[in-house]
């Protein structure tokens, strides 16, 4: 239930693409809240996504929300040290999993936005250009939702790496949940375990 709740909210509010000149002339905070609003507007105009349309909705991700995500380090920092001992044709399938995972997951929380609105907060220390943190509120029907965001410099433009929802770091809980296959199994059980869990899905989605 933690992680469906963590991956539900991260979901709702996800990346929307803008052009790279605004981009660049934009602070995190101000392009967090401008995609989080286009993204949120998105999805309430669109009953296809509200439906849980897998594909429509891998399409809006894919389009805009996978190239604002360093997806790289994202993955490598959830596997942790023995990333760097994967080869690169683990690497590629463990992120090619992780990626299916999360758009599937993106389709069941697109489907229950409704009224949500997102409030940035403003971001005055942006010294560390590897790790500067926005936070944000959902809010909606009952108490707000804490969001934060852990983004990178990359180049000219901003990349989100790591999402905190009400206390829970997306990376720190999949961290949680892939060490012990590791352990065990290395890098083979955890692309043995997210290759299990997407046909699981696939299955209850039909």
């Amino acid at each position: 239930m933690r992680m469906q709740r963590l991956m539900s909210w991260v979901a709702a509010i996800g990346f929307v693409a803008v052009s790279g000149v605004a981009q660049a002339q934009q602070g995190p905070d101000a392009l967090v809240r401008q995609v989080s609003g286009e993204v949120l507007d998105a999805a309430k105009a669109d009953k296809s996504i509200q439906a849980g349309d897998l594909k429509k909705i891998s399409a809006l991700v894919e389009a805009k929300v996978l190239p604002y995500v360093n997806f790289t380090r994202m993955t490598s920092k959830t596997i942790g040290p023995q990333w760097n001992k994967a080869t690169p044709e683990q690497k590629q399938k463990v992120q090619d999993e992780f990626r299916t995972l999360l758009l599937r997951t993106y389709a069941g929380a697109l489907s229950q936005v409704k009224d949500q609105t997102v409030e940035v907060k403003p971001v005055r220390d942006v010294s560390d250009e590897s790790n500067v943190l926005v936070r944000s509120e959902i809010r909606g029907k009952g108490q707000p939702i804490q969001l934060d965001y852990r983004l990178e410099k990359a180049g000219e433009a901003w990349k989100i790496w790591d999402v905190n929802v009400g206390g829970l770091w997306l990376v720190t809980t999949y961290q949680g949940q892939f060490k012990p296959v590791l352990s065990q199994s290395g890098i083979d059980g955890v692309i043995k375990l997210l290759v299990d869990l997407n046909a699981k899905a696939a299955a209850a989605n039909g």
